[in-house]
């Protein structure tokens, strides 16, 4: 039984550092809860990642790695960007609750979704 109790110690203590370090580092373990600055990169003519869920207010920023200009355009119109040549980025503010596909009007191959809690 009393090893039984240490086992537990020893696993809420672990738990509560790794919670810790995870607050200290700014990183959420809330699927639902956005802490971190939310970036897609685009590079070798994909967005990554492509889905990702964030929270209502949450500012999205898509930025261009790859040696080609590339767009972000919403299907439903809500966010279009200039072409984006190298290092260029584009940021856009998701104020409503739903889900938001787009893609690359220059390689319509290329497409992501936004979906917003």
């Amino acid at each position: 039984m009393r090893t039984l109790a240490i086992r537990f110690w020893i696993c809420a203590a672990l738990l509560a550092a790794a919670v810790a370090v995870a607050a200290h580092a700014g990183i959420s373990l809330n699927a639902d809860e956005q802490s971190l600055p939310a970036k897609v990169t685009i590079d070798n003519f994909s967005f990554t990642p492509k889905e990702m869920t964030v929270s209502k207010g949450t500012q999205v920023t898509w930025i261009n790695q790859d040696d080609v200009p590339h767009t972000v355009v919403a299907t439903n119109k809500a966010f279009r960007s200039k072409a984006l040549d190298t290092d260029d980025q584009f940021s856009f503010t998701f104020t409503e609750v739903g889900t938001y596909d787009y893609f690359c009007s220059v390689h319509p191959m290329m497409t992501g979704k936004v979906i917003v809690k």
